[in-house]
């Protein structure tokens, strides 16, 4: 699977959310060094109360549990929105080499919106960053969803 077919199923993921947890449309999908899906995540705050079930962080944990181990060496998160601080710090935790997002997030972004957390000069781990796929797509999500909340 390549990134488009990969961030394809990130937003099938997002569009499910909304009804599955009540939460912002963020679907995630965690691939292998093949291109296999290993693991998926949606943003689940609202379900679970929790602040850090960012779908970028439910990814990583459910790659980490299926994998049995935190090194995510060699795979590649690709999620719908540029994550946030939280999530990038958790990517660079997790040694996920190379990361894809969809929809710029000029409030909140860490990977070169706002902040850049993963290729800060000073960073410890190193991410290749591909911005920008599908993010139309992904940016319409983002916005049916908030135009409904108004």
């Amino acid at each position: 699977m390549n990134t488009t077919e990969a961030m394809q199923k990130a937003i099938e993921l997002a569009a499910t959310c909304v009804k599955a947890s009540g939460d912002v449309p963020i679907g995630a999908v965690i691939l292998n060094e093949s291109g296999e899906i290993v693991a998926t995540g949606i943003n689940e705050r609202e379900l679970s109360k929790d602040p850090t079930a960012h779908a970028e962080i439910i990814a990583i944990r459910n790659a980490a549990k299926m994998l049995g181990d935190w090194r995510l060496e060699g795979h590649t998160l690709v999620v719908t929105l540029e994550p946030c601080a939280m999530c990038a710090g958790a990517i660079a935790q997790a040694r996920i080499p190379y990361l894809v997002f969809g929809a710029w997030d000029e409030k909140a972004g860490a990977v070169g919106s706002v902040w850049d957390v993963l290729r800060d000069p000073r960073a410890l781990h190193t991410v290749e960053v591909t911005a920008g796929v599908l993010a139309d797509d992904c940016a319409a999500l983002l916005s049916s969803f908030f135009k409904a909340q108004r």
